[in-house]
């Protein structure tokens, strides 16, 4: 097939400004450091503005020939997506709780049904009426009071993750005057049915700084501070125990945690520390009826299950339950009031474990090659169902309700893929790569039946690897089109995520950060290696710190692949690092190091996409970002890409998509984000010379 012929368009060349960066005796050039002008001056700013649509424009005119491909592709994905549709049920203090999404309609109506599902239906939320005439708009954090009468939910309507909370009362509809802005978009009801805790976030940096209070009535701006956190590398959050006794606090790091509360009963009471906060310690707390449940890596890397009294919460207090093992990570534990369920990791793959009040044990197992499986909602504390939710890359997601006495399980509900889709039309498997110091990272993969071993193919490898966050496997109708035209889809778990345990992780960020980029290129090579495809036909994706590894692996193999799509890339590492006016930097110098300090500014220097291009050839690119990002800010692509096309020695297409509207996550209705997807196949489709 013949690779699609791109129009000789002119691309948008940047101005040149140079700024200096003096630090540690390095002075490093950056031409392109004035593109920060929107996120500093806002609207005032049109230079950066009318550069990205520049850039638009040529993505738009180079692209044109594929406009009609897209639109059928665009239609071909929609179609495999149930319109009217409705989530599993969701029981709690007497009500059946659900979303459901409408023919036509972007958005869904959050509602419930009490006592029975057979009862009548109150539409507690209609957010597709209360997004009309908004571009973007996104309503979360639904947290309904004790008394099961009010309603309390987050308003986002720029896609900067920062939320004003409303309050509904559903007996009435009236949405009360209290509106309390900048915050994370969930608020927690104390007991007396009148109360909100929330996490209140800096408006400039995006930090969660403070934990507030807000009395209904009351004018949101005398809210009390309950909680202030002085570590500015730290995230906070405030919840309820699922029992309801408790409201809980948590301070946590990359590297340090501390949890405070008070009794949901009494909320003008005086938070108290559970144990004070120490270096390398990471605790999570879980009332039951008469114990607290922790789960730590306190003298155990891969965590341990430990309990202890109810009045008597300090670390010298905490009795070991389940110990630690090498081979097994703890990731977390769901409490109930006869049962914990706890999720383990072990070879890459979770596995449930039921502990009984008398102690025994038993585990739910899974039998594909790769799988995800995870505790699901469970807000019953009283409950003796587990709700858990599975997929693969070809199963559905699927939500299952498992009896805990009675150990069997229906299933609950499986995503339809309009159309019809028979998972024994595709074949996964489960491959290992050997990085050059051993270390084995594990590759799951899917394609289409009748698909031949002989490198001819071409195959889009996928990589994330940071955070400790896994990226396990999952089930995509919209991929159907990437397979279904003969592409195989691959899932690297290189480190820096923490599949195989927190070892995995811990090798692959600070100044082990590169070993997440060299296990991605490794896989890429064993898959070239094992004829699943070749140079001229492999393709690489990440978004966010996965768009910084595919910054980071055109730079070190750009022979190797023959295009790639970064997504909303965080490529300016040293930069970002630096400027702690940037959102979240300051939570992230656990994860990076801060470059204040020589060594880490040596070593991310070293790495870091924008500093590291070079005169050479690179691979085909597209690269895609949002204006109002509050993740990874605009700029750092658009730098990267300007900086590209004047050092770049190829003849090879370098695309910028800004979409002027969105944050991080794109598009906020049901189906705005597949004309993304579209997109980014038809970039892939027009390299390999699929037409149709």
């Amino acid at each position: 097939m013949e690779p699609y012929k791109w129009p000789d368009a002119k691309a948008p060349i940047a101005d040149i400004i140079p700024h200096k960066r003096v630090i540690h005796g390095d002075t490093v050039t950056d031409n392109y450091y004035w593109m920060i002008d929107y996120f500093k001056k806002g609207p005032d700013s049109t230079k950066v503005v009318d550069y990205l649509k520049a850039e638009n424009t040529y993505l738009n005119t180079m692209m044109r020939g594929t406009d009609q491909f897209q639109a059928d592709l665009f239609k071909e994905m929609k179609a495999r997506i149930k319109e009217k549709d409705e989530s599993v049920t969701v029981f709690k203090n007497g009500y059946f709780y659900y979303s459901r999404t409408e023919d036509g309609k972007q958005y869904f109506k959050y509602c419930r049904k009490k006592g029975s599902l057979s009862a009548a239906e109150e539409i507690l939320l209609d957010v597709d009426d209360l997004a009309k005439g908004h571009a973007y708009y996104s309503a979360t954090g639904f947290s309904i009071s004790p008394d099961n009468n009010l309603l309390a939910f987050g308003v986002d309507k720029v896609s900067r993750r920062q939320y004003t909370i409303h309050i509904k009362n559903l007996e009435t509809g009236e949405v009360y005057k209290d509106a309390v802005a900048n915050t994370s978009g969930r608020a927690v009801w104390a007991n007396d049915n009148k109360t909100i805790f929330y996490t209140a976030n800096n408006p400039a940096t995006l930090l969660s700084e403070k934990i507030k209070k807000h009395t209904l009535g009351a004018d949101s701006h005398s809210d009390v501070v309950v909680y202030d956190e002085k570590d500015n590398t730290n995230y906070i959050g405030v919840g309820k125990s699922k029992n309801g006794r408790y409201i809980l606090i948590n301070s946590q790091g990359t590297l340090t945690s501390e949890t405070r509360m008070i009794d949901a009963d009494h909320p003008e009471a005086a938070f108290k520390v559970f144990t004070s906060r120490s270096k390398d310690v990471l605790y999570d707390v879980m009332p039951v009826d008469d114990k607290f449940l922790i789960v730590t890596n306190w003298n155990a890397k891969n965590f341990r299950l430990m309990e202890c009294p109810l009045d008597q919460t300090a670390r010298e207090n905490w009795k070991e339950i389940i110990p630690h093992r090498k081979d097994v990570l703890l990731e977390n534990a769901e409490e109930f009031q006869d049962y914990v369920v706890l999720s383990e990791r072990k070879n890459g793959l979770t596995d449930l474990r039921v502990l009984k009040k008398d102690g025994s044990d038993y585990y739910i197992k899974f039998d594909e090659p790769a799988y995800d499986a995870g505790v699901g909602a469970n807000p019953e504390y009283k409950s003796k169902t587990l709700r858990y939710s599975y997929t693969s890359l070809t199963t559905p997601s699927s939500t299952y309700d498992y009896n805990l006495e009675k150990k069997d399980q229906k299933l609950m509900k499986q995503q339809e893929v309009v159309g019809g889709y028979d998972p024994k039309e595709y074949v996964t498997e489960r491959l290992f790569a050997t990085a050059k110091d051993g270390a084995k990272i594990p590759i799951a993969l899917v394609y289409k039946k009748g698909f031949k071993k002989n490198g001819n193919s071409p195959l889009l490898l996928y990589g994330y690897g940071s955070y400790g966050a896994n990226m396990d496997v999952y089930f995509s109708s919209v991929r159907l089109s990437l397979l279904d035209r003969g592409f195989v889809f691959a899932i690297a778990n290189i480190r820096g995520g923490q599949e195989l345990g927190r070892q995995w992780y811990e090798d692959g960020k600070l100044m082990k950060k590169k070993n997440t980029f060299t296990d991605f290129i490794t896989c890429g090579e064993y898959l070239i290696d094992q004829k699943y495809t070749s140079k001229g036909h492999l393709y690489a994706n990440g978004g966010s710190a996965g768009g910084l590894l595919m910054g980071a692996v055109i730079n070190l193999a750009p022979d190797l692949w023959n295009g790639v799509i970064a997504d909303v890339p965080f490529v300016d590492v040293v930069n970002t690092m630096l400027d702690e006016s940037i959102p979240l930097t300051t939570n992230e110098f656990d994860e990076w190091g801060n470059p204040k300090q020589k060594a880490a500014y040596d070593y991310m220097k070293s790495y870091s996409p924008y500093e590291n291009i070079e005169k050479k050839a690179y691979p085909n690119l597209l690269v895609t970002t949002g204006l109002h990002d509050s993740q990874v800010q605009y700029f750092e692509p658009a730098k990267w890409v300007a900086k590209l096309r004047t050092m770049k020695t190829d003849k090879n297409v370098l695309f910028l998509k800004t979409n002027m509207e969105f944050g991080h996550g794109g598009a906020s209705g049901r189906f705005d984000y597949l004309k993304e997807e579209a997109l980014g196949y038809a970039f892939l489709f027009a390299l390999e010379g699929i037409k149709k």
